[in-house]
Order: C-alpha cells, then structure tokens, then sequence
C-alpha cells in the first residue's frame, strides 16, 4: 500500500519517517520528496507498506499527529495521473 504524507517539518529525515511507520507494521520503501534546485524538502513523501491493513492502521492513528512542530496529513497515494477512487 503506497501512502502520501503531507505537511511534514522541512527537516523531517527518512529515518524519523521510517520510525513513524515502522510501529504499524512493515515499511518496503519510502522516499522524501526534494527540490531539485535547492535539494531541500518539500515537506511531503510516500511510505510502502507491505500490508494494506497495516497501512490503513498507520493512516488511521498518524494523520492529524503533531510531527516535528507539524500537524501531518496522511492518506492512501492515488496512482499517478488517475482520476477518482484511490487505491486499496
């Protein structure tokens, strides 16, 4: 299950992501998403999580969090240019 997590701090590292996560179940991946120009954060990244189950859990308790002096948002990833329901 790939999961968007929005509004996160600029200085949030993967390994912080990662132990975010990890309580809820297994992490396959995950990646911050960084500027290209200045290669700061953009303040957004996607976590794979091998069970949808345990994603759904994770999106359940994390969104809404207070994260890093941010209030996170954290929601199932819809599929790059698709329109409509997201993905299971």
């Amino acid at each position: 299950m790939n999961i968007l997590v929005r509004n996160l701090s600029r200085k949030t590292t993967e390994e912080e992501l990662r132990a975010l996560f990890e309580p809820y179940g297994e992490v396959t991946s995950l990646q911050l998403v960084y500027d290209a120009e200045t290669n700061s954060s953009k303040g957004f990244g996607f976590v794979e999580m091998l069970h949808p189950r345990e994603g759904l859990a994770a999106i359940k308790k994390l969104n809404g969090q207070n994260v890093g002096g941010n209030k996170i948002r954290v929601k199932v990833a819809e599929a790059k240019g698709r329109q409509g329901r997201p993905e299971a």
